[in-house]
């Protein structure tokens, strides 16, 4: 905690001088979250925990009424999902602001180009195509003091429980503009993957690859592939193909062929600090975003590719709306928390 304060104190001349941070208003432990939403003088909160937490997280904050940036995805499992669209409700009613950390949705070359789709550019979009292949991220090797829980959440990304495997964590935003582009969510996926380079204990669980076929309405059939495995070749895009052309988009481009060529030719924004300004210009215009019902829905779109290739079955969005799966821990404490078996297809059940 100490360190972490001094870290932001450092960092104070950057922002005039405006970081006010006394040690009674810094917490630690599980229930640290409530205890900071809980001051009367907090007015936004910022979610940026592993995924696991968002739920609890963001349902405390609009509970109080406060305004949220929640990064994504917003969930790792389908209980999870439905507590955010009960909070985005929630936030609806109470005319709160949730901005998610799909920075896609607030870069210019993004906007310019989904303009243009949704003014029918390319026709009536028949497929599409998402990638985020790359090579491997960073890790956390255990030390001997770490317990179980201590080590996993340093090491949070291999642990479904807590990131929702790479495919949830981190395609998640190419996923999401599938969604934007044709305005629905995924009927069925049916998915596969696996653990063949990361099998090293130091990786949890998670699996290193997955590609999926998402059918969505009006037959239109989307191939959805992510990997993280150094040495491959890297690719990270959306491609949607219509009656009248075909369009590729990727940060910082938007490129249409066909009837109506064009290209994003800029100026382009940094997304990353567009999702901050569009927050809090719409507090302070009582102009209310709410994103966190699109972005469950890209939730539980990635999260229905996860179980399938876990499971080896086809899972359909209404499986996976009303599914039980849970992946909560037993317990939050600083104790014993053995990580669960690597899924097996055709073993693993599906929940």
């Amino acid at each position: 905690r100490a360190l972490a304060r001094q870290q932001l104190l450092d960092r104070s001349t950057e922002f005039g001088g405006r970081i006010d941070l006394e040690p009674q208003r810094c917490f630690v432990g599980f229930d640290a979250a409530e205890r900071l939403i809980a001051l009367p003088n907090v007015d936004v909160v910022l979610l940026a925990t592993p995924p696991h937490f968002r739920p609890m997280h963001l349902a405390a904050a609009v509970n109080a009424g406060k305004h949220v940036f929640m990064e994504k995805p917003v969930a790792v499992d389908p209980v999870g999902v439905r507590s955010v669209l009960n909070s985005a409700k929630i936030a609806d009613d109470k005319k709160l602001s949730i901005i998610t950390g799909t920075q896609r949705r607030h870069e210019n070359s993004y906007l310019e180009t989904m303009k243009r789709i949704s003014g029918g550019a390319i026709g009536r979009i028949v497929s599409a195509r998402c990638y985020w292949n790359q090579g491997g991220l960073w890790k956390v090797d255990r030390s001997p003091q770490m317990t179980d829980m201590e080590w996993q959440l340093r090491n949070w990304l291999y642990f479904t429980w807590l990131s929702g495997d790479h495919i949830l964590e981190q395609h998640i935003h190419n996923i999401d503009v599938i969604n934007w582009a044709l305005n629905a969510h995924p009927l069925s996926a049916s998915g596969m993957g696996g653990r063949q380079v990361r099998t090293d204990p130091s990786y949890g669980h998670v699996f290193d690859h997955f590609a999926v076929e998402y059918q969505y309405p009006n037959g239109v059939n989307v191939l959805s592939m992510c990997r993280q495995i150094d040495g491959c070749a890297s690719r990270v895009q959306e491609v949607l193909v219509g009656t009248e052309g075909q369009c590729v988009t990727a940060p910082g481009k938007g490129i249409i062929t066909g009837r109506n060529s064009w290209h994003f030719d800029g100026p382009n924004n940094n997304p990353y600090v567009q999702e901050h300004v569009d927050l809090f210009e719409s507090i302070q215009k009582s102009r209310p975003i709410n994103e966190a019902r699109a972005v469950a829905e890209s939730t539980l779109a990635a999260i229905m590719g996860r179980m399938s290739a876990y499971t080896g079955k086809t899972v359909t969005w209404e499986q996976a709306m009303n599914s039980t799966l849970d992946l909560s821990p037993p317990r939050y404490e600083f104790g014993t928390l053995p990580v669960a078996e690597v899924a097996v297809p055709g073993r693993t059940p599906l929940i």
